[in-house]
């Protein structure tokens, strides 16, 4: 492998060659965050030659014939974007880009084009998307494997688990936010797209769990790790592949075009959840929650819902009705009411669940909701959070049915909670205040997401919304 690009020497050039090639590119790209704002321009966090440039490298074959040779770079690039209207300057979001490098690309990288480059050093070459290739994607499992050092990046390993030579790479292509590599049907890595520094609970609560030996998490084999500037950021993840699993939300939408129960697996998935938070809560402090405690995180609620009702007027005849979810929850606090706050998933829904073949339930995904600051993201909170974001998750498969099934969805709810309570030892519905207050925080989130994003999904949330801010909200 070769040495960092230093910013003091091609650094600069290299990425003039990329730059207006990056503008159009990435815009495009499903983990984008910025999208709607034009790109500016970008400044270097760090950038890393992992193999070199087939044009640098090599001269052509006799004949001028393409060599067929690959290059690849490891970028941290923070995008420039114009901020939103009123809203104070950014400094720019930082991304994780693999760039490949060919003189030509195959057809069966046709998909993973990112363009010509017409200027600087890579002038005449092809650059790419280098995850669709297996090639690069095998070279950076065998730096996890050596655990190599080439320049700011540190790619570490669990010394107890083995990393086979030559597992062969495949891309894979549902994922929104991060990108995810398959390595056989042994392991998945998955690359952090947006990348903010500090402790990522992605690796974090994993590795805490593995510690408590908890079988509901798959543990962390491998992980790689930047220090530009003296600031740590974690850029990937490598844990064991659960062949034959099916994920939550497809299960579940599978079962309902069937027309069967999912009460069941709703139970099982309950149990997953509250040994998940049991083992948390031994593995990581918690923290009480008292007044003060109550009202901050109230007024986050309530914040939340006036912006949304701003964006969404939609919301309007319901706000005080929801509101009120969030005045009841401060009533008990003032009352002298506590609650326990711990590490929890953050963003647990359907989709965020494996069932392997022989019909255990894995929970995967503690990254957190990515536009959330990573602080926040690494706060104690309630564990009802999470059982919110299930429920919710729930009403969302019931109507993603021709017609809707309402009835599955309470079914599933149902079962669930009561699974929940048969490990955690507490029903999450023996706490209707907290628990209204968490799935009405949710549902204004996603009335908010839906509208700016999949406006024909928004009847979902704003059925849950007309169910929240009734008097009676059972």
């Amino acid at each position: 492998m070769a040495e960092t690009v230093t910013p003091s020497g091609t650094t600069g050039s290299l990425l003039a060659s990329l730059d207006p090639l990056l503008r159009t590119w990435l815009p495009r790209q499903r983990w984008f965050a910025g999208k709607g704002r034009p790109v500016t321009g970008f400044t270097p966090v760090a950038v890393t030659e992992l193999l070199p440039s087939p044009r640098l490298a090599d001269p052509p074959e006799q004949g001028g014939a393409p060599t067929g040779r690959l290059g690849l770079y490891h970028l941290l690039l923070r995008v420039h974007q114009p901020s939103a209207p009123g809203a104070p300057p950014h400094p720019g979001d930082c991304y994780q880009l693999l760039i490949g490098v060919r003189e030509a690309l195959p057809p069966r990288l046709a998909p993973a084009l990112i363009g010509h480059v017409t200027d600087g050093p890579l002038t005449g070459l092809t650059v790419y998307e280098a995850l669709y290739d297996a090639r690069p994607a095998e070279v950076l499992l065998e730096a996890l494997r050596t655990r190599a050092r080439v320049g700011d990046l540190r790619f570490e390993r669990d010394p107890r688990q083995e990393i086979r030579a030559g597992l062969v790479a495949r891309m894979m292509t549902a994922e929104q936010s991060n990108s995810s590599v398959v390595y056989g049907d042994t392991f998945i890595l998955k690359l952090l797209r947006r990348v903010v520094p500090g402790v990522n609970p992605d690796l974090e609560i994993p590795l805490a769990l593995a510690r408590q030996g908890c079988p509901r998490v798959p543990p962390p084999t491998g992980w790689l790790s930047a220090e530009p500037g003296g600031e740590p950021y974690v850029l990937a993840v490598l844990q064991p592949y659960v062949s034959g699993a099916g994920d939550g939300w497809e299960l579940a939408l599978r079962e309902l075009a069937k027309g069967e129960d999912f009460a069941a697996e709703a139970r099982a998935l309950g149990r997953a959840t509250a040994e998940v938070h049991t083992a948390l809560a031994r593995a990581l402090p918690t923290v009480t929650l008292g007044h003060t405690q109550l009202e901050l995180l109230v007024d986050g609620m309530t914040e939340r819902l006036a912006a949304a009702v701003q964006a969404v007027p939609a919301l309007r005849p319901y706000e005080q009705g929801l509101r009120s979810a969030y005045t009841a929850l401060s009533s008990l606090a003032a009352e002298g009411r506590t609650w326990t706050a711990q590490r929890v998933h953050g963003d647990l829904h359907l989709g965020q669940c494996l069932r392997s073949p022989s019909g255990e339930w894995s929970l995967i995904d503690f990254e957190g909701e990515p536009a959330r600051p990573l602080a926040e993201r690494r706060m104690p909170q309630p564990p009802v959070r999470d059982v919110a974001g299930m429920l919710r998750s729930f009403d969302y498969a019931a109507h993603s049915a021709n017609p809707a099934a309402p009835e599955w969805a309470h079914a599933c709810r149902a079962a669930y909670c009561s699974g929940y309570a048969e490990v955690s030892g507490r029903d999450p519905r023996t706490d209707p205040v907290l628990l209204r207050a968490y799935e009405t925080d949710k549902a204004v989130y996603e009335v908010v997401y839906e509208a700016r994003h999949r406006p024909d999904w928004l009847p979902v949330p704003l059925s849950a919304i007309r169910r929240l801010a009734a008097p009676d909200p059972t």
